[in-house]
């Protein structure tokens, strides 16, 4: 169902953000960096990377988990991206004011999202136990903690568990999408009446041998730059010729709205609208037109009940692959129409790299910073624009732009769209 939703349900905002990516620990150098055009795209040095014809990533770097709020077991215990999903969320809560007597425990929920959840714990551990492959497989002196360590709700429940958090919980895991899914399905519950309060996001901590090594070997990688890593990304340039990986984590807190003004919290947006849909064509590939992306554009719009003329700023994928950029700018006109040439699109991807699952949950909170600042950061590495891709993509500097509405889009291996449309929030319309 693609607009499944009236305008009398309840209304959500979002009133707190964490962030953890490789230009910026929190909020303020996350934005400071993000306007400025710094990059995070750095050389690995997690692991060997001689053999792989990529080897630069988006990493983070200078994350001390016990300066985040973690204790000693789970540090001890847990995956990086669950590390990452915990400290983002201590921040988002911190940031929206949330404490144990402005909330009811029992309305308040989890939906996070991950791809590949922790396989970094998994291969390091199945290394150890086997002396590096070359040992059989022993139970002998496995820890307790490999179970969570193999289950992709691991962040949702110990996120859970710290808040005392007894609402709905939800853990997706529907690739590259899934940060902007776990989103619209927090929208939805809160809509729905099910909660509350919902904290949401995607957290991602793909550098390990195994998973770079799955990209690397399909050439979804952009191996031209590993001497210039900083310039690697560089979506709707002529030039692009595959994805950075990173790693990354954006939380929210998603909050119905009189929820939000009973307690006076700080309401950075509304969420307006969700859409989601599926090509069914290919594991990778994409077809140019765009059609299916622009199909969850529209039932995004829709549920916003909003018309196209009304989105002020996009942002992007923009992957920096040859297909994405092409297919997304295509969709982008059948969706906005002649309205898609006057308002700024960029792509977060062209200084932090790609994290998959957490990649559009990082970039939705570049977007709504740029709604709350009226700033576009900018589409960094467009050194040649490509002919096909003719939108205005904010190249290498930030502009300043009047935004009232926002329109982000994601698409995902195994051929998901997703959109979610969102804007300034006006509280004198409320209980209208």
């Amino acid at each position: 169902m693609l607009n499944q939703h009236h305008s009398k349900q309840r209304r959500v905002v979002v009133s707190g953000m964490g962030v953890i990516a490789p230009n910026g620990l929190n909020l303020e150098s996350f934005w400071r960096n993000n306007l400025a055009g710094k990059s995070g795209v750095r050389n690995v040095s997690q692991f060997d990377v001689s053999e792989f014809d990529a080897q630069i990533a988006g990493i983070v770097e200078g994350f001390e988990p016990s300066e985040f709020g973690l204790n000693e077991t789970q540090i001890e215990s847990l995956d990086r991206y669950a590390q990452f999903a915990l400290a983002a969320t201590n921040m988002a809560v911190e940031d929206a004011g949330l404490t144990d007597n402005n909330v009811d425990n029992e309305r308040l929920g989890i939906c996070i999202a991950t791809a590949i959840a922790g396989t970094k714990f998994m291969e390091e551990e199945f290394l150890r136990q086997t002396d590096n492959g070359k040992a059989p497989f022993s139970l002998d002196g496995v820890p307790q903690n490999l179970l969570s360590g193999a289950c992709f709700h691991t962040a949702t429940s110990e996120i859970a568990k710290t808040l005392n958090a007894c609402g709905p919980q939800q853990t997706l895991a529907t690739g590259c999408t899934a940060g902007l899914d776990a989103i619209g399905h927090a929208f939805n519950t809160i809509r729905a009446g099910l909660a509350d309060v919902m904290i949401s996001g995607a957290s991602e901590a793909p550098l390990t041998p195994i998973a770079f090594g799955a990209f690397d070997i399909i050439g979804a990688l952009t191996s031209d730059s590993n001497d210039n890593p900083e310039a690697a990304s560089r979506p709707y340039d002529t030039s692009r010729s595959g994805f950075v990986l990173g790693e990354s984590c954006g939380i929210f807190v998603l909050e119905e709205l009189s929820h939000a003004i009973a307690r006076n919290a700080p309401i950075y947006a509304e969420l307006k609208g969700f859409g989601s849909t599926c090509n069914a064509y290919h594991m990778t590939n994409l077809q140019p037109e765009g059609h299916d992306l622009h199909r969850a554009m529209v039932a995004a719009l829709q549920d916003a009940q909003l018309s196209p003329d009304k989105i002020d700023h996009v942002n992007a994928h923009g992957s920096s692959t040859p297909q994405n950029d092409v297919n997304e700018t295509n969709a982008l006109k059948k969706t906005l129409g002649e309205h898609a040439y006057n308002i700024p699109v960029c792509s977060s991807k062209s200084q932090i790299g790609h994290a998959l699952a957490a990649a559009n949950a990082v970039e939705t909170i570049a977007a709504i910073l740029a709604l709350k600042h009226q700033q576009v950061p900018p589409t960094i590495n467009m050194q040649k624009p490509d002919p096909q891709c003719d939108l205005n993509y904010v190249a290498n500097q930030a502009q300043a732009h009047k935004i009232e509405n926002v329109l982000k889009d994601a698409s995902g291996f195994s051929g998901i769209h997703s959109a979610l449309v969102f804007g300034k929030c006006d509280t004198q319309s409320w209980g209208e």
